[in-house]
């Protein structure tokens, strides 16, 4: 069961996914008798609002950069990052490039769930994304912020039930 005090439960949340809207959908559930409780109220608080999206993504770093701050949501990211695997720099490079090419186009980072692909399938993806109009970008990017999400409430729900 996942049923800290309200205060501590936000900060769990905003971890998860820095959206105030969502954090309060998704609090005002509690408590969370299971993962999958837990799982399906933040999705019931999707999707994203743009604004949202644009706060969301304020809190994550470049795909092959580190996070900038300190605490869980850092902490996540580093893992998220770290599963990427070896180092290809060819790889590296455009990924780097294609962030650049993606900021230029869309204006915001490039986001994606790291966790279970590898540096070439983001590359991919990324290569893809950027072919895609602004509104169906937009969506992709608020459905990947909430894959993320799902991915670290799992962590979180995980952690609060040993």
């Amino acid at each position: 069961m996942l049923n800290p005090p309200p205060d501590e439960l936000r900060v769990l949340l905003r971890s998860c996914l820095n959206v105030d809207r969502w954090v309060d959908d998704v609090a005002a559930q509690a408590p969370f008798v299971s993962l999958e409780a837990l799982q399906a109220a933040a999705r019931a608080a999707a999707p994203l609002s743009p604004a949202e999206i644009d706060q969301a993504l304020a809190d994550h770093p470049r795909i092959g950069e580190k996070h900038a701050g300190a605490g869980a949501s850092s902490d996540f990211s580093r893992t998220e990052q770290a599963s990427l695997g070896q180092n290809d720099e060819q790889v590296d490079a455009a990924i780097a490039a294609g962030n650049v090419a993606y900021e230029e186009r869309f204006g915001r980072v490039f986001l994606i769930r790291a966790k279970g692909r590898t540096r070439p399938e983001i590359l991919a993806e990324l290569r893809r994304r950027l072919s895609l109009d602004d509104d169906t970008e937009l969506a992709v990017a608020g459905s990947e912020l909430i894959a993320i999400a799902l991915l670290r409430l799992e962590t979180v729900y995980e952690k609060s039930a040993s």
